[in-house]
């Protein structure tokens, strides 16, 4: 059981993690303290995913290098028609997410954006695509998730998306996490082989 100070040290530590991201004007070297400091807590904090067990010998936090097609300032089509999903988690309860607009990638496709519709909110971006279940996660990765401080910057008129930052959820560690998956609203048929790779391929 990971205790709650555990939790907050390691909440705290990513959200300065992305806190430097955001004011680090070169995205590549903002990219590569956020890859070093990824690995950092999965391999060594308390609250990781990764169970305790096998952390001496995870082969997983490898990161594809930086590659700036692969970043995208876009505003947010917000007219579109309401949608609710309510995704079962083992931690959290049913997390509704309300869909608040979506995102068009040149080259890539689009994305629908979310909002997590629990106590405080915040903006949720998942993703899956041609690489999930071959050199990432099958599952899908995660681009943003401010509500665990996961946030690129930027508003709804111009949103960073930066896939280069795409990291696998806690499930990817552990079957003992249950956590919100893309749907098919927010699956590319395109490859992103940016971001965080599968332990596999570590």
């Amino acid at each position: 059981m990971i205790a709650a100070g555990q939790v907050l040290d390691w909440r705290r530590q990513v959200a300065e993690t992305y806190r430097t991201v955001r004011e680090e004007p070169d995205p590549g070297v903002a990219h590569a303290g956020w890859a070093a400091a990824r690995r950092r807590l999965l391999v060594g904090h308390d609250a990781s995913p990764v169970p305790a067990g096998s952390r001496s010998s995870f082969r997983g936090g490898t990161v594809a290098p930086y590659d700036p097609a692969f970043r995208f300032v876009v505003a947010v089509t917000t007219d579109l028609p309401p949608e609710r999903r309510e995704m079962p988690t083992a931690t959290d309860g049913v997390v509704p997410l309300d869909r608040v607009g979506r995102v068009e990638l040149p080259g890539l496709g689009s994305l629908d954006l979310w909002w997590v519709a629990s106590y405080g909110g915040g903006l949720f971006l998942p993703l899956r695509d041609a690489t999930s279940g071959r050199s990432t996660y099958g599952g899908g990765r995660y681009v943003l998730d401010t509500i665990k401080g996961a946030d690129l910057g930027g508003g709804l008129d111009a949103l960073v998306v930066d896939l280069n930052f795409a990291y696998q959820p806690s499930c990817a560690y552990d079957p003992a996490w249950a956590c919100p998956l893309p749907g098919e609203t927010n699956t590319l048929d395109a490859a992103v082989p940016v971001g965080e790779l599968s332990e596999d391929e570590g």
